[in-house]
C-alpha cells in the first residue's frame, strides 16, 4: 500500500460519514469518502440534535457554526380535541449540560457544516462513486472496487473499510449481515409553513378523533415538520395533505390553522431493526447500516453520529499502533447495547405518539389532569425522558474499556466528563479550560493536585469547586478517553499508567498541560 492510499474508506456522506471522515482525520488518519449520490441531499430528514450530541459537536469542533442555525426546543405540549393536557420541559438538573434543550437544525445544513470541516482536513466527499464490491484480507487490509460517475472502474486498497451507507447498506448486505427486527404503522411527514398560533419552542403533539398529528419547527420563519400517523394517503395531491393537515390541527389545538403546500412529502413504513455486531474483520458499520427504527423521538441521526465518534479514536489508536486491532471490539460492545435499547425505548415512543385506542387516550387525559396537580412526580418524569431522549444519561460501565472503581462518590468511570451546566461553565475558568481540553482528540490525565502520569497529556486541577463537581479528592485522578467519557479513576495509590496497559492502550511522552 503506497504512503498516499487511504488508510480508511468510508462509503456514506451522510453526517455518520462525514463524522467519521472527519474525525479520523482530526485524529490524523488518511481517509477516502465515497458516496454514490450525484451530489449533497436537498430535501428534509433528519431534524432534532439532542444535548449530547450538541457536546460531541462541540468536541469536533462544529457546534459554533451549528447553533445560530437551529431553533432551540425546550418543551413537549400535548392537545387533545381542543383542549391542552400538560407540557412537559426540558430538566437537565440531574444530567447537568451546557445545551439543556434540543437543536432543530435541517439535515441538509448539518451536512453543510460537517462536509465543510472535513474539508477543512483535507477530506472532500467524491459524488457519484459507488462501491460495487469488497474483499477483506485480514492484516492484508480491504479491496475495495469503486465505479465512478463517468463509470469507470477502480480497485482501492485501505487498511480499513466503514460502512455509513443507510438503511439499505451494500456493505452490511456483502457481509451476509441482517437487520433482524420488524416493520410496523406507517406514517406520513409533510415539511410545510403553517400559520397557527402556537409556541415554536416546543413539539406539539395533538390527538383528534381522526388520529394524531404531531408538529416539530424548523428554525424558518413559520415552518413545521408535520406528522400523521392514522391517515398516510397521498398519490401526489399537496393540497389534500395540506387540507388534511389544517383540519386536524385545529381540532387537536383548538385554535385557528392554515398550512401552506408542503415543500415535502414523504410516507415510509416504520422498521425497527438492527444487526447483533457492528464489526467483521476489517469492516465496521455505523449509523443506518447497523440500526433502523421509528422516527418518534428523533434519535437516528444523534446515534448515528455517536457511532461515528465512539469508532474514529478507536480506528485512529490501532492505526498509530496505540493499541491491538482488539480495541475495535469494545465498539460493538459498546454501541450495540445502545442501539438494542434505542429500539425499545422508539417502540414505546411510537405507540405512544399514534395512540389509536380511544380508552387509552381518556386514560392519558385522566393521568396528565393529576399529574399537572402533583409537581415532583412531573418533574421526575421530566428527567427520566430527558435523560433517555439526550443521551446524556448512556454511559459505558461495563465496557470492557472501562475499569471500574466501586464505591466511588462523583463521576464514576463509564460516565461522560463534561457535567456541567451553561452558568457553572461560563463563570469558572477551571470548567472552561477542562472544555477545552476535552477538544482536543486525544486521552487525557485529569488529576487535583498532584503530577501524575507522565506519558500523558495531563491537566492538573486546583479549583476546589471544580473538584467537588466531579467528586476528587487531593491524589484523585480520572482517565478520560478521547471521545470525552471516563475510562478510569484512581487515587494516590494507584497508577494511571497502569490503568492504560490494563486497557491495552500505549501512550508515547507527550507534554503536560499546566
Amino acid at each position: 500500500m503506497t504512503a498516499s492510499a487511504p488508510q480508511v474508506l468510508v462509503v456514506g456522506a451522510g453526517p455518520v460519514g462525514l463524522s467519521a471522515a472527519h474525525e479520523l482525520a482530526r485524529h490524523g488518519v488518511r481517509v477516502r469518502l465515497v458516496d454514490a449520490a450525484d451530489g449533497p441531499a436537498t430535501t428534509s430528514r433528519a431534524l432534532a440534535t439532542h444535548a449530547r450530541t450538541l457536546e460531541t459537536y462541540d468536541q469536533m469542533g462544529v457546534l459554533d457554526e451549528l447553533l445560530p442555525r437551529g431553533q432551540r426546543v425546550e418543551h413537549f405540549t400535548l392537545h387533545q380535541n381542543g383542549r391542552r393536557l400538560i407540557r412537559f420541559d426540558t430538566d437537565y438538573s440531574r444530567l447537568p449540560t451546557r445545551f439543556p434543550f434540543t437543536l432543530m437544525v435541517d439535515q441538509v445544513i448539518t451536512e453543510e457544516v460537517l462536509r465543510d470541516a472535513a474539508a477543512r482536513l483535507g477530506v472532500t466527499v467524491e459524488w457519484g462513486v459507488r462501491l460495487e464490491r469488497f474483499q477483506d484480507l485480514g492484516s492484508g487490509g480491504v479491496l475495495a472496487e469503486l465505479t465512478g460517475p463517468d463509470g469507470r472502474t477502480e480497485t482501492v486498497a485501505a487498511d480499513w473499510l466503514v460502512g455509513a451507507d443507510g438503511g439499505h447498506s451494500t456493505i452490511r448486505k456483502q457481509l451476509g449481515l441482517k437487520l433482524a427486527g420488524e416493520s410496523s404503522e406507517t406514517w406520513l411527514i409533510a415539511d410545510a409553513v403553517v400559520d397557527c398560533d402556537l409556541p415554536k419552542d416546543s413539539i406539539h403533539w395533538m390527538r383528534t378523533p381522526r388520529g394524531t398529528v404531531m408538529m416539530v419547527p424548523f428554525p424558518d420563519e413559520g415552518k413545521w415538520r408535520l406528522l400523521d400517523t392514522a391517515e398516510t394517503s397521498y398519490g401526489g395531491d399537496d393540497r389534500m395533505v395540506a387540507d388534511r393537515f389544517a383540519e386536524k390541527i385545529a381540532t387537536g389545538t383548538g385554535r385557528p390553522a392554515r398550512v401552506e403546500l408542503p415543500s415535502w412529502v414523504s410516507v415510509f413504513t416504520i422498521q425497527q431493526r438492527m444487526i447483533p455486531q457492528m464489526r467483521q474483520g476489517r469492516v465496521l458499520l455505523a449509523g443506518d447500516a447497523a440500526h433502523v427504527h421509528s422516527p418518534a423521538s428523533g434519535q437516528g441521526m444523534n446515534t448515528g453520529v455517536q457511532d461515528a465518534v465512539n469508532l474514529s479514536w478507536k480506528l485512529a489508536a490501532v492505526l498509530r499502533g496505540e493499541a491491538a486491532d482488539s480495541l475495535l471490539d469494545s465498539y460493538s460492545a459498546e454501541r450495540v447495547p445502545v442501539g438494542a435499547e434505542l429500539l425499545r425505548t422508539t417502540r414505546m415512543a411510537t405507540l405512544l405518539v399514534q395512540l389509536r385506542s380511544r380508552k387509552a387516550a381518556a386514560l392519558l387525559r385522566t393521568a396528565f389532569t393529576f399529574l399537572r396537580n402533583v409537581p415532583p412526580l412531573k418533574g421526575r418524569i421530566q428527567r427520566k425522558i430527558m435523560g433517555g431522549m439526550s443521551a446524556l444519561g448512556l454511559g459505558y460501565g461495563t465496557s470492557p474499556l472501562t475499569l471500574a472503581a466501586p464505591g466511588t462518590a462523583g463521576i464514576r468511570p463509564g460516565e461522560r466528563l463534561a457535567r456541567v451546566d451553561a452558568a457553572r461553565a461560563a463563570g469558572s475558568p477551571a470548567w472552561q479550560e477542562v472544555l477545552a481540553e476535552l477538544r482536543r482528540p486525544d486521552w487525557l490525565l485529569l488529576t487535583y493536585r498532584r503530577t501524575a502520569g507522565r506519558r500523558l497529556r495531563t491537566l492538573h486541577l486546583t479549583d476546589e469547586s471544580v473538584a467537588a463537581d466531579l467528586g476528587l479528592r487531593p491524589g484523585d485522578w480520572l482517565l478520560v478517553r478521547p471521545d470525552g467519557y471516563v475510562a478510569a479513576r484512581g487515587d494516590a495509590g494507584h497508577s494511571p499508567s497502569q490503568a492504560l496497559v490494563s486497557l491495552g492502550v500505549r501512550l508515547e511522552e507527550t507534554a503536560q498541560v499546566a
